[in-house]
C-alpha cells in the first residue's frame, strides 16, 4: 500500500496532542483529591502518569524506528510476535481504542456546548460532529491535518493561558501537615491518570504518512508527551490551589469549581468553552488516527478489501469509524463500555512493549532501544500495577475486557481459516 507522507513532526506531534488532552484532566483531580488527602499527592500522581508515558513513548519511538508504518499495535504485533497478536491488537484498537471514545468525547462535547446550542441533545450535537470531522478527514490529508494543528494550537494557547492566569491570580493555601501516604489510593489514582494521558502512541497510527516516520515519528511522542505533562501539571496546580480542597473533592466538574472561585461565572463560562474546545480536537485526532489502523488490516487481508486504500485518505475506513461511533452515541450502554478502555488499551500497549523487548533480544546491537533495558521493563511493571488495581477495583469491567480480547481471537481464527 502506498502513501503521499505528507505529513511534518509538527502535524505528528500536534496529533498526539490532541490525543492525549480531553476531558480526563477536566475531571478527575477532585475525585484524587477526595481519595489521596493532600493536593502535594494529587501533582505527585500527575507527575508519575507521566513518566510512566514517557517511558511508553520511548518505547514506541524504538518500534517505529525498527517498523516506520502505520497501523500502531497491529503491525508492531504481526511483525514481531504473531499475526494472531497483530489482529487482536487492531480488533481493540476499532472497539475500544477508537470508536468508543470518539461517542464519549462528542457526547461529552454535546453535553458541555448544550446551552450554546439551542437546547439541541448531546448525542444530536455530538454525531454533527462526528459527521462534519469525517468529512473533514476524507478530504485530503494536507487539508485535515492543517485543521488538527490548528485546533491543537488554539487549544495549547488557551489551557496554558488559563494556567498561568489562575497560579498568578490564586492565593497559596495556607500549609498543612502532610497526611500518611495512601500507598493502595496511589496505584488506583494511577489507574485514572492514565486515561487522561492515554494517546502518547498516536503519532505510531499514521506513520505511513509520515516524512522521515524512523525520525519524526519518536520525536513526536516525546515532544508531544512532555508538552502535555508540563499543561497537565500547570493546569491540575491551578486547579487544587484555586479552591479549598474540601470544595473540590469528590467533584468531577473540578474545573468550573477552580474557574468560578477565581474568577465568577464569566470565568466558569469561558472554561466550559475551553473544554468543549478540547472534545473538538479528541473528536479530530481519534477521527485522523484509527481509521488508518482498519485500512492497514484491510490491506493485509484481515478486514474488507475495500476498506484499504492505495493513496490519500482512508475514507472507506473514516465512515467505519463514524458508523460504529454513531451507535455506541445512541446506545443507552455506550458510557458503561467505557469502563473496560482502560485495562484493555493498557495489555494492548504491554503486548507492544513486549514485542519490543522480543525484537531487542533476537537483533542485539542492530536495534536500538534508548534506555534497555530499564525502560522497557519499568514500562511494563507500572502497565503490571495498574492493571492489578482496575481488577481489583473493577472485576467485573475487567472481565469484559478479556472477554473483548477472546472474542478477537476467536474472530481471528475464523478469519484464518477463510
Amino acid at each position: 500500500m502506498t502513501r503521499q507522507r505528507s505529513l511534518g513532526l509538527t502535524s505528528a506531534t500536534a496529533l498526539v496532542v490532541a490525543n492525549m488532552i480531553g476531558a480526563g484532566v477536566f475531571t478527575t483531580s477532585g475525585f484524587l483529591l477526595a481519595d489521596l488527602g493532600s493536593p502535594l499527592y494529587v501533582l505527585l500522581a500527575w507527575a508519575a502518569g507521566g513518566v510512566q508515558a514517557a517511558l511508553g513513548a520511548v518505547c514506541y519511538g524504538a518500534l517505529a524506528r525498527r517498523i516506520p508504518e502505520s497501523g500502531g499495535e497491529y503491525r508492531f504485533l504481526s511483525r514481531a510476535l504473531h499475526p494472531a497478536a497483530g489482529y487482536v491488537a487492531g480488533w481493540l484498537s476499532l472497539l475500544v481504542g477508537f470508536s468508543a471514545p470518539l461517542a464519549a468525547a462528542a457526547f461529552a462535547f454535546g453535553t458541555y456546548a448544550r446551552p450554546w446550542l439551542g437546547g439541541l441533545s448531546p448525542a444530536a450535537a455530538g454525531s454533527i460532529l462526528i459527521a462534519a470531522f469525517a468529512a473533514v478527514h476524507a478530504g485530503e490529508v494536507r487539508r485535515g491535518a492543517q485543521v488538527q494543528n490548528g485546533a491543537v494550537l488554539l487549544k495549547v494557547a488557551l489551557i496554558a493561558a488559563f494556567a498561568a492566569f489562575s497560579l498568578a491570580a490564586g492565593e497559596a493555601p495556607p500549609a498543612e501537615p502532610l497526611p500518611p501516604f495512601p500507598l493502595a489510593a496511589f496505584g488506583v489514582s494511577l489507574v485514572w491518570i492514565s486515561f487522561s494521558y492515554s494517546g502518547w502512541n498516536a503519532a505510531v497510527y499514521v506513520a505511513g504518512e509520515i516524512r522521515d516516520p524512523e525520525r519524526t515519528v519518536p520525536r513526536s511522542l516525546i515532544l508531544g508527551t512532555a508538552l502535555v505533562t508540563v499543561l497537565y501539571l500547570a493546569l491540575n496546580a491551578a486547579f487544587v490551589l484555586a479552591a479549598p480542597a474540601a470544595e473540590l473533592a469528590g467533584r468531577l466538574e473540578v474545573g468550573r469549581i477552580a474557574a468560578r472561585a477565581l474568577g465568577g461565572a464569566v470565568l466558569e463560562e469561558a472554561v466550559a468553552g475551553l473544554i468543549a474546545l478540547v472534545l473538538v480536537s479528541s473528536v479530530s485526532s481519534l477521527v485522523m488516527a484509527g481509521p488508518r489502523v482498519y485500512a492497514q488490516m484491510a490491506a493485509d487481508g484481515y478486514l474488507p478489501r475495500r476498506l484499504a486504500v492505495v493513496s490519500g485518505p482512508p475514507r472507506a475506513a473514516i465512515a467505519v469509524q463514524a458508523g460504529l461511533a454513531l451507535f455506541f452515541l445512541w446506545s443507552a450502554t455506550f458510557e458503561a463500555m467505557l469502563t473496560w478502555i482502560g485495562f484493555t488499551l493498557s495489555l494492548s500497549t504491554a503486548a507492544a512493549v513486549t514485542a519490543l523487548i522480543v525484537l531487542k533480544s533476537r537483533e542485539g546491537a542492530k536495534m536500538e532501544v534508548p534506555g534497555w533495558p530499564l525502560v522497557p521493563w519499568l514500562f511494563l511493571a507500572g502497565v503490571a500495577a495498574m492493571t492489578v488495581f482496575t481488577a481489583a477495583q473493577r472485576p467485573l469491567e475487567s472481565l469484559v475486557g478479556l472477554a473483548t480480547i477472546a472474542a478477537g481471537l476467536a474472530a481471528w481464527r475464523i478469519q484464518s481459516r477463510k
